[in-house]
This record gives structure tokens, sequence and C-alpha cells, in this order.
């Protein structure tokens, strides 16, 4: 964008700095880069791009006259793939640490290790199972694209808010920069506009948005009891539990 007010060329860039940080979704050179901390009030429209994706992919399966079980593989597989697994690797980094670390140092250590134990193998081969099982169930007969977009968008919204409020377990990493002086207000912007796409794309609100507040709250907890604050992982396995348990809350709905 290169007309527009000075506000809206921020704005414009902080919402590609999102989708530079939480997919895989070309955003050309952002040149100069704005801070990792403004862009929190876009998460909710990266998940909307990977959401539409995961919906698109559904329904063209769906179009093509596979089951529904097949159509929510290769859904899920296009979400996995438009994120780079950012958030499932931070799920099965976390279960390894949480699981095979004794004090917190050694817990932070394994977190930091590429390799996948049993913990994370196991924790990353169930959310995905139970993701599959919960869109093959939810979405047909619903609106794809919309549904998955919102859900989407939903469960990234408590991630500024555990940067906002939880202090960085280390002192450096991708988690500790996009958090350095991100304010109240991107906080309050980035919940509005989640909350605001919910409304419009889901059926119903309040257990979703419920669903996502608890399932990112008790990752944030345990991390806290864990390694006394969040990391780059932790906000990852946020995002998948919050995005289950909106899937659990629509499936029970």
């Amino acid at each position: 964008m290169t007309g527009g007010s000075p506000w809206s060329r921020r704005r414009w860039a902080e919402l590609r700095l999102a989708l530079a940080l939480l997919t895989r979704l070309p955003v050309g050179r952002l040149d100069p880069a704005p801070p990792l901390s403004a862009a929190a009030w876009a998460y909710p429209l990266a998940g909307v791009a990977v959401g539409a994706i995961v919906g698109l992919v559904f329904w063209i399966a769906q179009a093509l006259g596979l089951a529904p079980l097949v159509a929510a593989i290769l859904a899920v597989a296009a979400g996995v793939l438009a994120t780079g697994a950012m958030h499932e690797d931070g799920l099965a980094d976390l279960a390894d640490g949480f699981g095979g670390g004794a004090d917190p140092a050694r817990k932070l250590e394994i977190m930091r290790d590429s390799r996948l134990g049993s913990y994370g193998a196991i924790a990353l081969g169930l959310a995905l199972l139970l993701r599959v099982a919960l869109l093959s169930e939810v979405l047909p007969g619903a609106h794809p694209v919309a549904l998955a977009a919102g859900v989407a968008a939903l469960s990234r919204a408590p991630l500024p808010v555990i940067m906002r409020v939880m202090p960085s377990a280390r002192n450096v990493g991708l988690g500790r920069s996009a958090a350095d002086r991100i304010g109240a207000g991107q906080v309050w912007a980035c919940v509005a506009l989640a909350l605001a796409i919910a409304v419009v794309t889901l059926p119903f609100v309040i257990a979703p948005v419920l669903a996502a507040a608890l399932g990112a709250a008790l990752i944030a907890l345990i991390a806290r009891r864990q390694i006394a604050g969040f990391t780059g992982d932790v906000l990852g396995a946020a995002q998948v539990t919050a995005e289950l348990c909106i899937w659990l809350a629509l499936s029970a709905a």
C-alpha cells in the first residue's frame, strides 16, 4: 500500500507483519518493519486468512464428493501448511518440556530442542486427530469458510493477552521480542476485533468465546506453574488448545 494516510500505511504494515509472524503466506518485504509488538492487534486477521484456507479446502473437497472425514484431513493439512505448523510445534515442544523436565531450566532446555519426544508426539497426534474429528462433524452443512475463519480468528485473540499479563520465561526469543512494549490498547483492539469477527462468522458466540478463554487460560496457568512465564511454545500451545476448545463448543451445541 503506497498511498493512503500514514495511519493506514502503518496498519497495513502491521497486518503484513502479523501474517509474516503467524503464517507462511507471502507478504513481501517489510522495509522498515514495524516493532513485533505493534502487530498484536492483527493476530485475528492472520487467523481469518488461515481459517479461510481451511474452510475453502473443506468446501472444495466436499464439492468433489469426498467424505467429510477425508475433507477434514485435507483441510487440517492445508491449515498446518499455511502456518508452517508453528502452533503445533509449540504444543509438541511444550509437552516434551513439561513432561520430561525436572525443573524450569531443564524444561526450557528441552523446549528449545528441535527433536520430537514421546510426550510431544502423543500431544501432537491427539490434537490433530481431535481437530480432524471435530471438523468432520461441525463443518458439513455449515458455511465452512466463514466458520473456520471465525474459529481461527477467535483462537488467536488470547495470545496478546498472555503476552501482556505474564512475564517472559526467557530473556531472548521471538515470544519475548513480540511481547516487548505491547500495550493494553493493542490487546483490547485484538480482542475486540476477534469478537467482531466471531459475531459475524459463528452461529453463536458466548460458548466459543468462553471455550477459547478457558483453553488458553489453562495453558497459561500450567506454564506459570512449570516455568514461571510464557514462551513462543506456550503461545503456540495456547492457540491450538483454544481452537480445539472452540470446535468442541460448536460440536456440543
